[in-house]
């Protein structure tokens, strides 16, 4: 009797180590998110007090980050052209894309799917003795195994340079 009382409790212990991270879909507190926190840049004061820009309500001031210019001069882009438009080298790359059509509400269209298709996972998975890793069991589906992949495209005969060698 100890050995299967001693059995069953081993893989229950075990368990309670896992880290799942950034990995669990819920929310466990009801405290703030830290990732809606925005900081802000350290304030400056003015070379004149007598210049002053005229403050325009609801826009953005000198102390306000953009996390899209910084993410687009973070791969090399500049921020000034990101309301330009497309620029003429990249013309045929965009239409070749949005070839096939382009979807304007494709956000809200993949976020309401998501949503739709981890209820319809989470159905059955309410009632569990330990945690389990929720976004492992909802995607483990759609999850692409890298070794298998690459065995495909060096079969295919593509080169594959950044990939680890074959065992």
């Amino acid at each position: 009797m100890r050995r299967i009382v001693f059995l069953v409790l081993i893989p229950l212990v075990l368990s309670a180590c896992a880290n799942k991270g950034l990995r669990d879909l819920r929310n466990p507190s009801n405290g703030p998110d830290e990732f809606m926190i925005q900081p802000a840049k350290p304030l400056e004061a003015p070379a004149s007090y007598s210049t002053l820009p005229v403050p325009t309500p609801g826009q953005g001031n000198l102390t306000s980050r953009s996390a899209l210019n910084e993410g687009i001069v973070a791969f090399g882009g500049r921020p000034e052209a990101a309301d330009a438009g497309i620029p003429a080298r990249d013309g045929a790359l965009v239409q070749h894309a949005s070839r096939m059509g382009v979807a304007a509400n494709i956000r809200e269209e993949l976020a309401e799917t998501d949503a739709q298709f981890r209820k319809r996972k989470a159905r059955f998975t309410q009632f569990r003795l330990v945690p389990v890793d929720r976004y492992n069991q909802a995607y483990s589906g759609q999850t692409l195994n890298a070794d298998n992949e690459a065995a495909r495209w060096r079969n295919a005969g593509a080169r594959t340079p950044s990939s680890p060698p074959a065992n």
